[in-house]
Order: structure tokens, then C-alpha cells, then sequence
């Protein structure tokens, strides 16, 4: 029978502060929405300091790093390596960096196990290992992994999604591994497997479960000190997709974006309430929106790919009101696009196709083919975007702007499936090989 563990200290005090872990068999309810007694604005407003880059997409959501920073253009195996940590098992989870520490989610298919690491961020040294999940693995598909969500953290704990043989659960851990709560979010199944990476707003942490047609799809909102749920809302629309919700601020009132099972749709993050839906990109999406003040953008997927521009004060049905344009097929799928000064850069997954867009009308700007296949995204730093290929380890740095430039190509002994974090001129980066920070040794 698979099992949670808790790491816990204090198991008494833990049950009585946060909730014991549940049963990985227990299950809510599906069908309407649920709703309890957890507010979404009694804890204090998460703060990341500079330097952080606490959850997916980074601590402004857009994949863009600080800008006063210089990190290496040229790297190599040994050059411009200021170490190299060889991580148990696979994840495609970007890393997330909290003051002197790094989070990263690893799943051993031969152990059977999904757990949390934690390293120093100046040595590489892993500080601890704690197992979250021990007992049968769900099957998933050979390019996925058992921990490709993005870890978050909110100063206090760490927040992390995964899924079992019939559900998805969310652990929490405080920032020296010991399991705070462990719980149930949602039934699921999938062929692929689960990616969702979580998105903080307010009290809450939220994730995604858009499950296989036969199980209902959910977005889920939990207390981040105690697992609460704050509320929980079904998803309209059956069927599978693995993109990860964003906890915005667009068209001057909260959003939270996700595009999945054809349709790209934004609620209300106080409550879970549709505010509008568009129809596409796709039927199966797995990217995270880009966005800026007026609008966002939206990638995907298969078997139709596109990508949309549509903006974000509508309600309701928008596709023939607010998409403003829809790209020709040559999209990416798994790869989210970046906004930098009012251009788009996008990259295919299956052929390399790097492409500028206008943001404003979608038209290409200019295209260029690299070589390789990709699942990172691309990250701005400045006036250079960093993207890294899945297979060769190759990583090219462009110059951002109206024009194709590049300015290096690079190469390490493995792809990486995971998207870097830039921060304090160094480059963390989770290859398919090892955990590396690239730049000048401190």
C-alpha cells in the first residue's frame, strides 16, 4: 500500500497546529463546489527579497530576471562552473531559491519514491532529503517525471504537488524539511502524468488538476499554513491538460490564468468565480500565459497549435471580442512564451522554431531555426534571453530585441527539460544529468 511520510517533530503539536496527513486514499467529493472555513487573507502578503526567485516563472511571474545582473555568456562543462551536484533521481522542476537555499523535487522510479532537497546556494552542499511519497509510482508518459512541478516557497514553508497512483496531493514542509501538513487536493488520472506547477495568491496556494475525461477536473485552494481547502471549483471542460495556473494582476483586477482542454479561461482567485474564457489554443496545453497590462498570451499545443493574444478585461465568452490574433501552426506546445518590451519570443518544441512576435498585433518579426528539440522556456535577463534544448546540451544566449542576434552557443553533457532561474549573475540549471550553477565561484 503507498504510503505519505511525515517527517514531522513533533507529531502531536503538528497535528494540532496544521492537520494530521491524511490517507492518500481519501478523497473530497467531486461534482460542485466546495467551500470551508479557511480565510484567504489572514496571513501577511508573501514578500520575496531580491534575489529570490520563489515559484514558477519567477517572483514577477513573467520569466524575466533582475536586470542588474551580468551572468555568463560562455559556459562549458568545467568553464564557468561554480559547481556541480549530482541530484538522485528526475525532475523537470525549475529550481526555486530562497535566501541561502534552494528547493528542488526529485521522483526515484526505481525506489519508489517522490522527495524534497534542499542545498545551499553558494556551495551546492545538500543541507537535507525528505521523502514525501514511498509506495507505487503512477505510470506516466517516458518524457515526463514524477516531480516536474516547480516548487514554491513563501518564506515559511515550501509548497509542492504530487501525484499518486489515483490522486494529486499538495506536502508542506517548513524551510529545514520537516512535513508541516500532507493533503489530499484532488482524484486524478492521466496518461501523461501531472506537471502543474502551484501559484501563490493572498493565504492560498492554488493548483490545477485537469484530469482524464472519466475523473473531474478541479482548481483547488489551500490554506498555506494549515492545507485548508479555501475553495475548490470544478473545471468546465473534461479532459486532459497539464499547464500550470498564474495568480496575476491583469486589466486592473486579480486573475487566474490557465489554458487547458481548449480553452484558455481566467477566475476570480478570491473565490474560484469565472471572470472569461476564449476558446484555444488547443486541446492539450501544457505552457503558462505571458502577459502584460493589458493582456495575455496564450500557447498550445495539440493536436492544433496556435497562439493567441487576447485581452483580459472581457466576461464571459470572449474569442470574437477580445482575441486580438491567432498565430499560424507553427506554436510551441510544452514551452511558455516570454513578453520583453512589447515582443513575444517563442520557441517550437519538436523543431526549433524561435520566432519574435509583435505583441500588439502578432505578427513575426523575425524566425530563427536552432538546432534541438525544447521543453524549457526561455528566460530574459536584460537585453539577453537564455534558452536551453532537451537533448544536446545546448544553450544559446540572444540578443532580445527586433533583430535575431546571437551572442553564444554553449554546450554541457545534457538537455535540460527544465527552465533555468538567473539570479545574482549566476544560472541554476537542472539538467537531465546534474543540478549546475553556472558563473564565477563566491
Amino acid at each position: 500500500m503507498p504510503r505519505v511520510v511525515s517527517a514531522c517533530l513533533l507529531p502531536i503539536a503538528c497535528c494540532l497546529l496544521a492537520g494530521c496527513p491524511e490517507s492518500p486514499q481519501k478523497q473530497t467529493s467531486g461534482g460542485d463546489a466546495v467551500r470551508e472555513f479557511a480565510p484567504l487573507d489572514d496571513l501577511p502578503e508573501v514578500s520575496a527579497a531580491r534575489g529570490d526567485w520563489p515559484w514558477w516563472r519567477g517572483p514577477t511571474r513573467n520569466n524575466a530576471a533582475a536586470i542588474d545582473q551580468d551572468p555568463p555568456i560562455a559556459w562549458g562543462e568545467t568553464d564557468h562552473v561554480a559547481w556541480r551536484v549530482k541530484v538522485p533521481g528526475r525532475g523537470h522542476g525549475t529550481p526555486c531559491l530562497w535566501g541561502d537555499r534552494i528547493f528542488l523535487a526529485t521522483g526515484q522510479k526505481q525506489e519508489q519514491t517522490i522527495s524534497m532537497l534542499c542545498f545551499d546556494r553558494d556551495s551546492g552542499d545538500k543541507l537535507w532529503e525528505t521523502t514525501l511519497y514511498d509506495g507505487e509510482l503512477p505510470k506516466i508518459h517516458d518524457d515526463n517525471s514524477h516531480a516536474s512541478a516547480t516548487v514554491a516557497c513563501d518564506g515559511q514553508r515550501v509548497f509542492f504537488p504530487y501525484q499518486t497512483v489515483d490522486a494529486v496531493r499538495m506536502a508542506a514542509l517548513d524551510l529545514d524539511g520537516n512535513i508541516v501538513w500532507d493533503k489530499h487536493v484532488a482524484p486524478y488520472e492521466s496518461v501523461q502524468g501531472y506537471s502543474a506547477s502551484p501559484t501563490i495568491f493572498k493565504s492560498a496556494v492554488i493548483v490545477p488538476t485537469d484530469a482524464s475525461p472519466d475523473v473531474p477536473s478541479k482548481l483547488t485552494a489551500l490554506h498555506r499554513k494549515t492545507g485548508q481547502v479555501v475553495w475548490q471549483v470544478p473545471r468546465p471542460d473534461k479532459g486532459e491538460s497539464y499547464a500550470s495556473a498564474l495568480a496575476i494582476h491583469v486589466a486592473g483586477r486579480d486573475q487566474l490564468l490557465i489554458i487547458g482542454v481548449g480553452q484558455t479561461r481566467s477566475y476570480d482567485p478570491n473565490d474560484g468565480k469565472p471572470l472569461w474564457h476564449c476558446q484555444g489554443p488547443a486541446d492539450y496545453d501544457a505552457a503558462t500565459v505571458a502577459f502584460d497590462e493589458h493582456a495575455v498570451y496564450a500557447t498550445g499545443g495539440y493536436p492544433r497549435v496556435a497562439l493567441l493574444g487576447i485581452r483580459a478585461d472581457g466576461t464571459g465568452d470572449v474569442t470574437e471580442t477580445h482575441r486580438v490574433w491567432k498565430s499560424d501552426a507553427k506554436a510551441g506546445y510544452v514551452p511558455s512564451p516570454l513578453l520583453h518590451d512589447g515582443l513575444l519570443y517563442a520557441v517550437s518544441d519538436r523543431k526549433g522554431l524561435m520566432r519574435c512576435y509583435d505583441a500588439a498585433s502578432g505578427e513575426v518579426v523575425w524566425e530563427h531555426t536552432l538546432e534541438g528539440m525544447f521543453y524549457s522556456s526561455p528566460v530574459s535577463v536584460g537585453e539577453r534571453i537564455y534558452l536551453f534544448d532537451r537533448d544536446k546540451g545546448k544553450g544559446y544566449v540572444m540578443k532580445a530585441g527586433r533583430r535575431f542576434e546571437l551572442l553564444a552557443e554553449n554546450t554541457l553533457p545534457d538537455g535540460a527539460f527544465a527552465t533555468p532561474v538567473i539570479s545574482g549573475g549566476r544560472i541554476y540549471l537542472r539538467t537531465l544529468g546534474d543540478f549546475y550553477c553556472l558563473g564565477e565561484k563566491q
